[in-house]
């Protein structure tokens, strides 16, 4: 079982925006790529907590 789980995919081939679920922790990354740079940090709530999603 791969750990990371995409659950959100938005964009064109040239800009994307994804989020990305921790199966371990539950814990929801956002990563973004425009062109040839990308960047991926945790998804964050109103209070600047981790988002986190257990299935």
């Amino acid at each position: 079982m791969d750990r990371f789980e995409k659950i959100y995919k938005q964009g064109t081939m040239a800009q994307t925006t994804e989020i990305w679920r921790d199966q371990e922790t539950g814990v929801n990354y956002l990563w973004h790529r425009y062109g040839n740079s990308a960047g991926l940090t945790p998804l964050l709530d109103a209070d600047g907590k981790p988002v986190i999603t257990k299935k």
